[in-house]
């Protein structure tokens, strides 16, 4: 019976320890050859392995800067109605933490951001990407809401676009019109070294202008 107990304790992840990955190549399908080696080697590493045994990869750092037009501003606070996937806040300096897990549900992975606030409780946003779609590659958001990403490299950073917005009704997938999707999203992971990477999210609408820029500087916490 002891050694039952203890062979129990044994197999509970520690979640001090190192997360387990193995080899990945689902970002790297999605990109031609030579975009894929004109990335960092640092960069074709975070995206080529695959978090295995319920491990989770986790990422800290703090905000660099974040501004919002103010239509920007009433659209993040909106788009709570749908999980809050885009900053609410403008606080600088503040500790932000990223965690990746499987999503053994869809094949997929599961993003959480946390944003701390210098009042209030800190923000999270959950997010699952989805290796599927047009694209390749989708971010699916909440209450059914998503887009579609295509990848590229530019400047040997990893470069996620929005290509369409959708949402699921009654398990429909319909594809939102133009006039009712808040902007083109670009986000990137460029490379600063020593495990350290900048992360940078720009909204901009065709005709309303800029809307949302973010930057945040992380560093591995898990290697």
């Amino acid at each position: 019976m002891a050694d039952d107990r203890v062979s129990s304790a044994q197999r509970i992840p520690d979640p001090g320890a190192a997360a387990a990955h193995v080899e990945d190549p689902r970002f790297r399908a999605l990109m031609a050859e030579a975009e894929w080696a004109a990335l960092p080697p640092a960069v074709r590493r975070r995206f080529s392995r695959r978090v295995a045994d319920g491990a989770t990869s986790v990422y800290a750092g703090r905000v660099v800067a974040t501004r919002m037009s103010r239509l920007g501003f009433l659209l993040a606070q909106a788009a709570r109605l749908i999980g809050g996937p885009l900053p609410t806040a403008t606080d600088a300096d503040v500790p932000s933490i990223v965690t990746v897990t499987e999503d053994f549900a869809t094949g997929g992975q599961i993003w959480t951001r946390l944003y701390s606030r210098r009042s209030g409780f800190p923000q999270v946003i959950h997010s699952s990407k989805r290796f599927a779609g047009p694209t390749g590659l989708e971010e699916h958001l909440g209450f059914g809401f998503g887009m579609a990403l295509a990848v590229a490299v530019r400047d040997g950073a990893l470069v996620f676009e929005s290509h369409g917005y959708f949402v699921h009704v009654l398990r429909r997938r319909l594809r939102l019109p133009s006039w009712l999707c808040p902007g083109d999203l670009v986000v990137s992971h460029a490379e600063r070294g020593g495990g350290r990477f900048v992360f940078t999210l720009d909204l901009t609408h065709r005709r309303l202008g800029g809307l949302i820029h973010q930057t945040i500087e992380f560093q591995e916490v898990t290697p």
